[in-house]
C-alpha cells in the first residue's frame, strides 16, 4: 500500500463589496501580476498566522482602502480552484454591504482601475476564477469547484 501525500493548498481570501444597487467592486489587475488586464474582486493570499477573516480585512484595506467591521463581513462561498497550470487553491469568499471610506486604488502598480459590475452579468474580461465565483455567489451556492477535470461539488469545471 502506497503512502499518500498530505494535501496542501494556497488559500485566497476575496471580498465582494456589494452596493445597494446590487453591483460588486472589481479591480482591473495591472503590471507584472497574474491575469494582468482582467477583473477580480479585492483579495489575495492568506498570510501565515492570520485567520481568513483577518486576511480578508487586511486585503480589502490594502487594495481599496476601506474598513469593514468584522461583524459586517459575511462568508458567502468556498471555491476549490485549479489553475490551467495545475496549481490548486481554496478561495474563501466574503461579502459585505457596509464599509467605511470610499473605495480607491491603493495599489496602482497592481491595479489600473475600479469597476462596479452586476455580479449576475459579469464583464467578459473577468479572471475565469472570478467569473466562477460570481456565478456561484448569485446562485446562492456555498461550495463549488473550478478548473478541475470533473466537478466535485456542483460548480463549473
Amino acid at each position: 500500500m502506497s503512502q499518500r501525500t498530505r494535501y496542501k493548498s494556497v488559500v485566497d481570501v476575496l471580498v465582494l463589496l456589494h452596493r445597494t444597487d446590487g453591483r460588486v467592486l472589481l479591480l482591473r489587475r495591472a503590471g507584472d501580476v497574474y491575469a494582468s488586464g482582467l477583473l477580480a474582486p479585492p483579495g489575495g493570499h492568506l498570510e501565515d498566522g492570520e485567520t481568513v477573516t483577518e486576511g480578508a480585512l487586511r486585503e480589502v484595506d490594502e487594495e481599496v482602502g476601506v474598513g469593514i467591521a468584522p461583524c459586517d463581513l459575511e462568508f458567502c462561498h468556498l471555491i476549490h480552484h485549479r489553475s490551467p497550470e495545475g496549481e490548486a487553491r481554496l478561495g474563501v469568499v466574503f461579502t459585505t454591504q457596509r464599509w467605511f471610506g470610499e473605495p480607491r486604488n491603493r495599489e496602482p502598480g497592481k491595479c489600473s482601475g475600479l469597476v462596479w459590475a452586476a455580479p449576475d452579468r459579469p464583464p467578459s474580461d473577468c479572471v475565469p476564477y472570478t467569473a466562477a465565483v460570481l456565478d456561484r455567489f448569485c446562485s446562492g451556492a456555498l461550495l463549488s469547484t473550478h478548473g478541475w477535470p470533473t466537478t466535485l461539488a456542483g460548480g463549473s469545471a
